[in-house]
């Protein structure tokens, strides 16, 4: 049994890998000329072009760029930044049903050594089905216990992981414990020792940043200190280097999560966020942004609205909260992202809106900005070109660049699309 168990195993892994040809550096000047150019952070530009070298954008204008570099005619097409997936599992978990192909969730309640990037599988089958779909960098969050670790910016081309790194530490993931004991499944449990592991589980959340402050503090009065890797890990939020990602839905849970952070004075950001909107002022007033972890969800209370979770991006950015979009479907259906963006914009979000929510914001959210999000000089050559709205499902990305590299866009699914085609073609 053990034997054919291992068997299984291997084979689930085998058949999860990914067999896309990776792309070659650039290799010379690319100008991508006569197209609608998206830049994101300014107005769209009709016959523009945008021109990259290095893996690098250089210029970005109307009508006919420099001599000297590649031209790639885009007539009819529009250029757009790469989409960027701000809370995704993706490259961390393969097959759910196969526990060693899961490396999203940690061992332990206080992991916060633990850093995304260095779980991601590079050769993930979902990777190039993200892609395929303009998905072009992904914020990977570890999950499970209280501090599971550090969240992780990568990008979908390479053969490694650190060559994937845009950010191995964009922050402290923090799942904030919930207000009340969730409703039992199956065996019931007592109401009032539930609510006493709550209470615990805040009481352990305050103790961990209580000693990593004074670990600090220690580290700063006399370097010889031990090092904790642990505490060390906290360190950049607690300066508020980086931001503290907590992990929270529910009103009380939100209300909580801010309360600690003010608390403790880090850089909170709300990831989930289904409730946000009934505490907008609130977070305006902490200085906090929210990851909106998807639009396709059911209400949350039997006198909701049906389309409440479709509107809350637009309340949000009514408010003037600070905000960005996850697509809330996992690592399988990463590539839905844009139509996560599309469902807001029918239910009252303005389209430009939508477009920074999976670009701009989202780079800003994560602390990449500087590199990702928009086209702009000076930023990676990290862009799609696509035949339509790329909010409309009809829509298709027909070609994409990862730092100036031009990706190849079949996946696993394209290739299975492609033999079945022509088996019933015969």
């Amino acid at each position: 049994m053990k034997h054919a168990t291992m068997i299984l195993l291997l084979a689930a892994a085998a058949a999860a890998q990914d067999l896309t040809p990776r792309a070659t550096p650039q290799d010379g000047p690319i100008a991508i000329v006569h197209a609608t150019v998206h830049p994101v952070s300014g107005p769209s530009i009709e016959d523009g072009y945008v021109l990259f070298d290095g893996g690098v954008i250089k210029e970005v204008g109307r009508g006919t760029p420099p001599a000297g570099a590649r031209a790639i005619d885009g007539r009819g097409k529009h250029v757009y930044p790469g989409w960027i997936a701000a809370f995704t599992n993706l490259g961390l978990t393969e097959i759910g049903a196969v526990r060693a192909t899961r490396d999203d969730r940690e061992v332990g309640d206080l992991t916060a050594e633990v850093r995304a990037a260095v779980a991601v599988n590079p050769d993930s089958t979902l990777i190039p089905v993200a892609r395929s779909n303009g998905v072009l960098s992904f914020a990977a969050f570890p999950r499970g216990g209280l501090v599971p670790g550090r969240a992780s910016v990568l990008s979908v081309e390479g053969w490694t992981w650190e060559e994937m790194a845009v950010e191995t530490d964009a922050g402290l993931v923090v799942e904030w414990p919930a207000p009340r004991p969730p409703p039992f499944r199956g065996e019931e449990k007592d109401p009032e020792k539930a609510m006493e592991e709550v209470r615990r589980n805040r009481d352990r959340l305050e103790q961990a940043f209580l000693e990593a402050r004074a670990y600090a503090a220690a580290r700063a009065a006399d370097p010889g200190t031990p090092e904790d890797v642990r505490y060390e890990a906290m360190r950049a939020a607690l300066d508020g280097k980086r931001p503290v990602f907590l992990v929270a839905h529910d009103y009380d849970q939100i209300a909580g999560a801010l309360a600690f952070a003010a608390r403790w004075k880090v850089r909170p950001v709300i990831v989930g966020g289904q409730d946000s909107w009934l505490l907008a002022e609130e977070i305006k007033a902490a200085g906090a942004a929210v990851i909106v972890d998807g639009v396709h969800r059911f209400p949350k209370r039997s006198d909701s609205d049906f389309d409440e979770a479709f509107k809350l991006p637009a309340r949000l950015e009514a408010a003037g909260v600070s905000w960005c979009l996850a697509s809330g479907e996992g690592a399988s259906n990463e590539r839905n992202l844009p139509y996560a963006a599309g469902r807001a914009v029918a239910y009252g979000l303005p389209r430009d809106a939508a477009i920074r929510a999976i670009t701009l914001h989202a780079a800003r959210v994560l602390g990449v900005e500087a590199r990702l999000g928009s086209i702009e000089p000076g930023k990676d050559a990290t862009l799609i070109v696509t035949d339509g709205d790329p909010l409309e499902i009809p829509t298709g990305v027909v070609s994409a660049y990862v730092r100036g590299r031009a990706i190849d866009l079949s996946s696993k699914q394209t290739k299975l699309y492609e033999k079945y085609r022509s088996k019933y073609v015969r």
